[in-house]
């Protein structure tokens, strides 16, 4: 099993940033795949970046420009940095993993952007 905290969710005025971060810890020898989605009240969850071990990092086309994924593999932990957000970016947050066909998921986090 994978086991995933994220953190750095909150409050923020619409042209702010935040930075999510994420740990993997358990089972993690064979993840090859680390990212994130989000979910907005009434909407289904949707992808936001995803990172792989090698390749290119893939973005929603609504966060390109302002979102940037990154991974440290030494701590086990991804990155989220978002700037320049937007009222339609508040949603909860989930950290996501894939682990040879396995998927996993955190907990959330929220994030509201205000007008």
């Amino acid at each position: 099993q994978v086991q995933l905290v994220e953190s750095g969710g909150g409050l923020v005025q619409a042209g702010g940033s935040l930075r999510l971060s994420c740990v993997a810890s358990g089972s993690i020898f064979g993840i090859n795949v680390m990212g994130w989605y989000r979910q907005a009240p009434g909407n289904q969850r949707e992808l936001v970046a995803t990172i792989p071990n090698r390749g290119t990092t893939n973005y929603a086309d609504s966060v390109k420009g302002r979102f940037t994924i990154s991974r440290d593999s030494a701590k086990n932990t991804v990155y989220l940095q978002m700037n320049s957000l937007k009222p339609e970016d508040t949603a909860v947050y989930y950290c996501y993993v894939r682990k040879w066909q396995n998927d996993y998921w955190g907990q959330g986090t929220q994030v509201t952007v205000s007008s």
